[in-house]
């Protein structure tokens, strides 16, 4: 009886000064001053290779600067260069069979200068049928790491059309190339195909801060949430071009950086904090993969993605969903520590929409570290889906900023015991895909 009064007695010490200390750094005021910045019409959309993600991303180094964050590994700076490469076909020739090839009819997914193949022997073969569904069989051929020649029946020609800007982006260097064929003879077993590719170098980078442990300074915990957004389109109704991305993601970076703030004033943990903002989500995760490979994935305890908090969850505010909720016991870690407060976070209502997969928390996810995603939005099929996703009126008024305010301090005191060391998530296990 006694130790249990006792425990009672810490559990609403812990939440009264933890909540005294946290609205003082973590309120409606400073979220707002960070959302109208990073959302503005002066980010132009926060695409990826355009001004305006340079200028969000000089925006966040200097706040983690003046949050007094230290560097990451051995950068010198707070960001995280990754260099990508863009290989544009400038001529495409040979046969295929009694087919003539040509860049009417062959795609390339690769970053090499030039690709030669006299033979189909090194290289996986693959028939898209004209009965198949086209990107069903076509998506997943472009992330394997092998090889490739895809055989696709001319049935396809419209669908094959816009193959170039499905594979023309840029893309980490690698060794593999992946062929797509347009052709009437699915069975042809004769090639000679010969590529010339201008290359290009294309930069990115992600913004890493680290706030460095005490007695487990080995093991980390990471906060991280994606600051790209879709930059300029085709006016809208309202003749607004830009998309702002006020919720999607400003909103998870704003509470990296203030979860930065105030994890480097209160100065309580014994794992090493890496705070990143991503770059990249929208044009296939790449700020988050490279990110992944630059830590050993066991001496990552947890990660903590933060996706679109902006708007009331499906429950009102204080409250809001962990994906991937069954998939590791950090949901239930969490959920014990906001006991006895007013914030609650739930399992993912959403799973047909695979949100666990579809964010910066799934490159980690993937090599075994508990890594999930909390977000508000509600992804249900229309007419219940959040209503300014991807558009451009997914801009600062449509947000609450007190609730999003509450939400990010709800992170805050959720991870206690767990950048504390006191507690240690299981592993993810993933389904063989």
């Amino acid at each position: 009886m006694k130790k249990t009064f006792l425990a009672l007695i810490a559990t609403c010490t812990f939440f009264y000064s933890c909540t005294e200390n946290i609205d003082s750094i973590i309120n409606e005021k400073e979220v707002d001053r960070i959302e109208r910045i990073l959302a503005s019409d002066a980010m132009e959309g926060r695409r990826t290779f355009t001004p305006g993600i340079d200028k969000a991303a000089d925006f966040i180094a200097s706040d983690f600067k003046n949050s007094k964050l230290e560097f990451f590994g051995d950068n010198d700076s707070y960001f995280q260069h990754i260099t990508m490469i863009k290989a544009t076909a400038n001529e495409v020739s040979g046969m295929f069979g009694k087919e003539s090839l040509s860049t009417s009819n062959v795609v390339a997914n690769t970053t090499a200068a030039e690709i030669k193949i006299e033979s189909l022997k090194d290289y996986t073969v693959v028939v898209i049928n004209k009965e198949d569904k086209f990107f069903q069989k076509v998506f997943p051929l472009t992330r394997k790491s092998e090889n490739i020649i895809v055989l696709i029946d001319e049935a396809h020609t419209k669908n094959f059309a816009r193959m170039p800007r499905l594979v023309g982006r840029a893309k980490f260097p690698s060794k593999v190339s992946q062929v797509f064929i347009l052709t009437k003879n699915l069975k042809a077993t004769s090639i000679n195909l010969h590529i010339k590719n201008t290359i290009t170098e294309q930069k990115l980078k992600n913004v890493v801060g680290v706030i460095p442990g005490k007695s487990k300074k080995d093991e980390y915990v990471v906060f991280g949430g994606h600051y790209d957004h879709l930059g300029i389109g085709k006016p809208d109704k309202n003749k607004d071009s830009i998309y702002n991305g006020a919720n999607d993601d400003a909103s998870g970076t704003t509470g990296v950086m203030m979860l930065a703030k105030y994890f480097n004033k209160i100065k309580d943990n014994e794992r090493t904090l890496v705070f990143v903002a991503f770059t990249a989500e929208e044009i296939g995760g790449f700020g988050s993969k490279y990110f992944s490979k630059q830590l050993n994935p066991d001496k990552v305890m947890a990660m903590f993605n933060i996706e679109m908090i902006g708007t009331e969850s499906k429950w009102g505010t204080n409250s809001a969903y962990i994906t991937g909720f069954e998939r590791s016991d950090m949901g239930k870690i969490l959920q014990k520590n906001l006991s006895g407060s007013k914030f609650r976070f739930e399992p993912d209502p959403y799973p047909k929409q695979n949100l666990f997969y579809r964010s910066d928390n799934a490159t980690l996810a993937a090599l075994g570290v508990p890594a999930h995603t909390i977000a508000t939005a509600k992804m249900d099929e229309k007419p219940n889906h959040e209503p300014n996703y991807h558009k451009q009126s997914d801009e600062i008024e449509t947000l609450d900023m007190n609730n999003m305010a509450e939400i990010i301090k709800a992170i805050a005191l959720s991870s206690k015991t767990i950048i504390s060391g006191v507690d240690t998530p299981t592993r993810v296990t993933l389904p063989k895909q």
